[in-house]
Parts: structure tokens; sequence; C-alpha cells
């Protein structure tokens, strides 16, 4: 399922946000946890430079805890803090405070000896579309302060938050990159939410999730549908087909309601629903990209 999605206005928040670098200290980097590496823009290291850097693995309560600490291991440098984060119940935040405190700490110590007042810290927000920056922002501000939604690209104005008297927050558009080189990242965007269902065949995403699922996490999958074994071989339409009997998306005649089951597939996903699931882990980096199911050109532009 080749899928490809860079909508024109992109392309000014990449630019706003080189602009807006040189007015902060550190950079605050959201990742989805469930897709570390193709939730991770691979132009931000060009676009950040040098800059100190948190990376926040976010959604880490839906995530597998072992892939999560192969994760940190593998991001983890000298001028980067990585820190599991649920921005629903805050779990990690707290990390985040004391990380920027950290990481800026041999600069404000020089400010304390010259006898100068201790400046706010502060913090460049970036990640993908529908990577949950503005919740991670409302959260860690205690408030509701930036534009929140489900949807990919909600959040496009430049917006400062004051998280507390040391720390302050720059939040900026979720943006992707032009292309995306292995199928699979646009494919895990694509499961994950962070490309517009819109633009997409439904039927055609859920069931290569579903195929996808029943390959890499045969036991999550059963036990969430209820399924008994299931022949290797089937076919993945068949699957959701299945799955949504299951689940009684059944129209008049008996015929499976095809789109109720796969939007109610994705939905339960990215909810969580079907078990703590990690689709790709540092090993998977150096593997080859599995063949797709079909074609599903996703372009767009504005």
């Amino acid at each position: 399922m080749n899928i490809q999605w860079y909508p024109g206005h992109m392309v000014k928040a990449k630019r706003k946000i080189q602009e807006d670098l040189k007015l902060v200290d550190i950079v605050i980097e959201l990742l989805d946890a469930r897709i570390p590496m193709s939730s991770r823009n691979p132009e931000v290291d060009s676009i950040v430079g040098s800059k100190k850097r948190i990376i926040v693995l976010n959604k880490s309560d839906m995530s597998d805890l072992a892939a999560n600490k192969q994760w940190i291991n593998y991001f983890s440098k000298e001028n980067t803090r990585v820190i599991l984060v649920n921005s629903i119940t805050g779990n990690g935040l707290k990390d985040v405070l004391a990380a920027s405190k950290l990481l800026m700490k041999e600069k404000l110590d020089k400010l304390k000896s010259k006898g100068m007042l201790v400046k706010t810290v502060r913090a460049l927000i970036i990640g993908i579309p529908n990577v949950g920056k503005s919740t991670f922002i409302n959260k860690l501000a205690g408030r509701g302060i930036a534009q929140t939604g489900d949807r990919p690209g909600v959040t496009r104005s430049k917006q400062w938050i004051k998280v507390s008297p040391e720390l302050e927050l720059l939040d900026t558009p979720g943006i992707l990159w032009p292309k995306f080189e292995d199928e699979r990242v646009g494919m895990y965007l694509a499961f994950t939410g962070a490309i517009r269902d819109e633009i997409l065949d439904i039927v055609e995403l859920a069931s290569n999730l579903a195929g996808h699922l029943m390959k890499h996490f045969p036991g999550n999958l059963k036990a969430r549908y209820k399924l008994e074994e299931i022949d290797p071989a089937m076919e993945p339409l068949e699957l959701l087909k299945l799955i949504g009997r299951k689940r009684g998306c059944i129209i008049s005649g008996g015929e499976i309601d095809i789109q109720r089951a796969a939007v109610m597939l994705l939905d339960e996903f990215r909810g969580g629903k079907i078990g703590n699931i990690t689709l790709e882990t540092p090993a998977d980096l150096v593997q080859p990209v599995e063949q797709p199911q079909g074609q599903a050109d996703a372009e767009q532009t504005e």
C-alpha cells in the first residue's frame, strides 16, 4: 500500500520552524511510541542542527514495554534525553521538565555565576501530525491552551505557552516530509491516524492492518475479536470480513458491512484496545520492506 501525503501548508510550516529555532534553547521532539522511526521526520535532524533535544515517546501507554526500552537506548545520546510519556494521564511529564533543566544546566549555571537573573528556558515543540503535541502541551501547562483534535493538521499557527516560570513552549504545526521512501512508513502512519482518513481507501487500509496484526500479533487479534484458529493463507480482506461478522457488522441479507468493520478495526487499534503494540523496533531498520497488499497513492496538495 503505497501512501504519500504532503499538503502544501507543510512546506510553509517547515520554513517557519527553521526561522523560529533561533528563538529557543532546546527542541522537544514528539514521536509516537508505537512507530518511533516512522513517526520521525527524517528532515528534523538537519532542521534542528546542534540544538539540545528531548525526544518524547508519546502514547507509551499503548506501546510495548520491551520495545520502549529498545527505542530509549537507540535514541539516547549526549545532548538528547529520551522520555516515555502518556499525555492523557500526564505520566512522564515531570521527567520532561527535569530534562529541560538538566540540558540547560551548564548555561544557567554560568548566568548565575555572573550574577545574572536565570532566564526562562524556551523550547520548541516539533512532531508529525496527530502525534499528540497539543494534548502534551495542555497537560504540561495544566490548562487547555493549544488546540487539540483527533485528526491530523489541527495546529497551524504559532503559539507560545508559559508552562512555569522556568519553561516556555513554542507550539508548531505538524509536518511530514515530501516522500516516504519505505512503504512501511506511509502504511504505519496511516494505521495510527497521522494521515487523513479522507484521502485513503479505508477498507484497503484496515485489511492491511488486519493482515499485519495477524502476522505479527496474532494473539492480540484473536483475543480481541474472539477468533478461532485461522488459516495463515487467509486474504486480509477476508480476515477483515471475519472480524466484522464477529462484531455484528451485518447489513440486510446477512452481508458484512465492510466499511463499518474497517472503521471499527482502525478505531480500536488507534485507541489501544487491541493491546500494547509497537509496530517497529530498531532491528527493523535493516529489514527488507514487506510486499504491499495493493497500491493506494494518497497524494494531496493544498
